[in-house]
This record gives structure tokens, sequence and C-alpha cells, in this order.
């Protein structure tokens, strides 16, 4: 560690002592995006910088119950170390966590010092510095959406949770009637003492289902905020003694939560290179062919936005979750919609993700279609009007985690941007998931079979 990098984290750790804080919590996103993480007493920080905090790279391999994948560098290489620094520009006070301040880390390899390819954070990094060669800067605007659950005490009840605040028809509200306990108001201003840049929130369609939108920024900033807003977001609920679960759909009786992102692009003097006044929809060339990568890919983004078994019964001609591979102007039935918005708020709106996605993979994969359709000059269909539902007019999305992953493997110009050992390693870690359930029996087949002859 370099004096002047001793000098600051000296400065850090004396500010955070006079403000009480004894604590630091670090924590690193793992292939899922949960969060992974240490709690270090402050006077352990300068350590943590200089040398890094140890933890086994299989971490990167272990399913959310534990299940271990077999992807090399892992559990048959003897579990070795990977090292987490953290990274103090994301230092902050957690506002519900009393004397403890969070960060988020980052991950290298100690042997070569270089990141590991696991590593979703870096993969986004990488990925952002191929924007042609580095000359556009990529603004995110991510909008998240999750439903709160009480504890069920029907000794009956399948999962042993039941919706919060179940009173239908309140999409688009806010205030008591649909949200009784004021858990909205109560999260937004935590997530604003955060730093998260949280513009607004409200009740969504389905009971006990919110969504909290983030300030549009550049893109790793975009992903840090949304992976410690989905951490965030679990923590407020569980010390409410309730469940926030992002799954796609979470319910048999409702319906999904999504995970879309707003996208542009600036140039070195901060212009928005996707607006164009005299351009056919007020786009411009760099948008088009931005938008017609982000098509292109798409079947394979499926893998990376809708990245569980779960993910696929959110979709449907039913739902407002997108299921064709198409685009329209403001129209909320597309795969990608174009906001009415133009000049320096023009920008693309890819709603296909699921709540489940890793933000850092989902942006990164993202990008990185935009950027082989802006380097391939490729253009766009025609957008498409109504509903939408017609299979003649579009191709449809893969119908299950296992083709999106197919799909995955296939798009080798898009698994040549992400680099063949992160989508390696990201195969084999969602194929295990997958096999997983595919022998798991479910408690509709027991009732739907047990007693047939």
């Amino acid at each position: 560690m370099s004096a002047e990098t001793a000098d600051r984290v000296r400065q850090r750790t004396e500010a955070l002592a006079a403000e009480g804080i004894d604590v630091v919590r670090v924590a690193y996103p793992d292939m899922m995006g949960s969060d992974r993480g240490r709690d270090i007493l402050l006077h352990h920080l300068p350590h943590a910088v200089g040398h890094g905090l140890a933890f086994s790279r299989a971490v990167y391999h272990t399913g959310a119950l534990g299940d271990h994948s077999h992807i090399p560098g892992g559990l048959e290489a003897g579990m070795p170390d990977i090292l987490v620094r953290p990274d103090l520009t994301t230092l902050v006070a957690l506002p519900w966590e009393p004397g403890v301040a969070g960060c988020i880390g980052d991950v290298r390899d100690p042997a070569t010092g270089l990141p590991v390819p696991e590593s979703p954070r870096d993969l986004l990094r990488q990925v952002i510095g191929l924007l042609i060669d580095g000359d556009l800067t990529a603004v995110v605007g991510p909008e998240l959406e999750y439903v709160l659950l009480d504890p069920d005490p029907d000794p009956a009840s399948p999962v042993g949770w039941r919706r919060y605040a179940p009173a239908p028809g309140h999409v688009y509200t806010t205030g008591r009637e649909g949200d009784p306990d004021g858990h909205l108001l109560r999260t937004v201003r935590a997530l604003h003492a955060l730093g998260l840049d949280v513009s607004g929130g409200n009740r969504e369609f389905d009971s006990g289902q919110f969504e909290i939108n983030l300030s549009h920024c550049e893109a790793l900033d975009a992903a840090d905020r949304a992976f410690r807003f989905k951490a965030a977001i679990k923590e407020l609920a569980h010390a409410e003694g309730r469940l926030a679960t992002f799954m796609a759909k979470p319910l048999n009786d409702g319906g999904g939560s999504g995970f879309h992102l707003h996208l542009s692009l600036v140039d070195a003097e901060g212009r928005n290179v996707f607006d164009a006044p005299r351009g056919a929809y007020g786009l411009s060339v760099t948008a088009r062919h931005a938008l017609a990568g982000v098509l292109a890919h798409a079947p394979a983004l499926s893998a990376l936005l809708n990245p569980t078994v779960n993910s696929y019964k959110r979709f449907g001609p039913d739902t407002t979750a997108p299921w064709l591979i198409n685009w329209g102007l403001d129209n909320r039935n597309a795969l990608v919609r174009i906001p009415p918005e133009r000049g320096g708020a023009t920008r693309l709106e890819v709603r296909l993700g699921d709540a489940t996605a890793n933000p850092y993979l989902a942006i990164a994969g993202v990008l990185a279609a935009a950027h082989l359709g802006i380097a391939a000059a490729e253009e766009p269909p025609a957008p498409m009007t109504g509903q939408g539902h017609d299979l003649g007019t579009a191709a449809a999305l893969p119908t299950g985690l296992g083709r999106a992953l197919d799909a995955l493997e296939a798009d080798d110009r898009l698994t040549d941007v992400l680099g063949k050992p992160f989508v390696d390693a990201f195969l084999t870690f969602k194929r295990d998931e997958l096999a997983r359930y595919q022998r798991y029996v479910t408690d509709w087949e027991f009732r739907e079979y047990a007693r047939i002859t």
C-alpha cells in the first residue's frame, strides 16, 4: 500500500471512528448477484485495504443452498484463495445497522493480481472498456420490483409466507391503503440515507409488490447501486420480520417482478449520442445499431437477465413481460421500449430482465450486445405496434433456462466479448442448478399424480 493510500485509509478510519463506526462490512457479488462478505473491526481496515481479505474462490461455485458446481479453480484445485480489498469509494454508514459502515470489495487472484473470471464486477468493467474503444460512456437507470411477504401462520401453507397487504387494485399507488404499515416510506428513506440516489417508489401491480427506481448514472455505479439496493431491501424487510423476494414469479396467484434497464450512451463532451432530432423516430444511427444488437443477441441475453428456472414462469401472452424479440415506441409490451423523451433523455428501455438477474451480469450483457450491434452497423426491424403477441411478426425468446443457456453457448460473438472463462463457469453453474431442479419432486407432482391408478 502506497504512502498516499495509507494516509487516505487513516483519514477515513479516523472519520468513521468519529461517527461512532467500529465495524466495516465488506461485500462482493457472487455469480447469482447475492452479497458475500465479512464484517471486520474498524482497526483492521488498513490491513484489509493493503493485503486483502481471504475467501475461497469456490464461493463463486456455490449455490443458494450450498450445492457446489465443479468449475475450474474451485474444489478440484483445492479451493484456493481470492483476495477481496475494500473499495473505499463505496464506503458508507448503514442507516439500519448502528455502528456499521458497508463497502463493496474488489476481487483479485493473489497469485497474479488479476481479476478472477467469475467476478461479475470485473466482467462489467471489462465490457465498459470495449464501448467503441472506450470513447463512449454507458449511462444506466435500473428499475427493480420485489414482493414483500409476511409469515403465514397457517400450518398448511406450502411456503410459510403470504403476501403483505393483500388488497388488489392498488397499482401505481402510495399511502396506507396499499401499504398499511408504511413499508415503502421507511424503505426509500433508508435507501436515500445509504446514498443510493433513489428517485421514488410505489405499490406495483400485485399485492405486496413494490417498485423503487434508482436515478441514472454511469454503468458500474448503476450496477453497484442495484447490488446494494437488493441487499438493503432484504435486510430492511428482515428487520420488519418479513421476507422481500426478488424471485421472478414468487407465487402462483400473481405476476412477476421485473428488472428493467434504461440505457443511453454519451460521448466525451457528455452529449447523448442516441439523440438525433432529424433521424427516424428521433433516434441516431448509433441508437439504431445498439438497439439491433440487443435484439440480435436477446436469446443469449435471456440466460443472464432471466437466470433461473422460475424466470420463465413469468413470461407469456397474458403478461406484460416481453416474450417476443421486438421493439416499440413507448410500448410496454415490447422487449425494448423507446420512451417518448428525446434530447439528453433519449434511451433504450430493455425490459427483458427479471428481478433475480445479477445487476453486473445483466448490464454487462446488454452493453456487450449494444457494442456488437454498433460495431457491426446492424439495423433493427420496424417497430411493433399494439400488444405484439403475434408469433408471425417476431421470433420468441427461449422458453426455459436450458434453452437460454444453449443460446448463450451458441452465441459466439457475445461469448467472445464476455470471455470464454466466464461463460464456461456460468454455464456449468447454471446447468447444475437446472439438473437439481429436474431431479426434484414438487408438491404439484404429488398432488397431480399420487392418487392416479
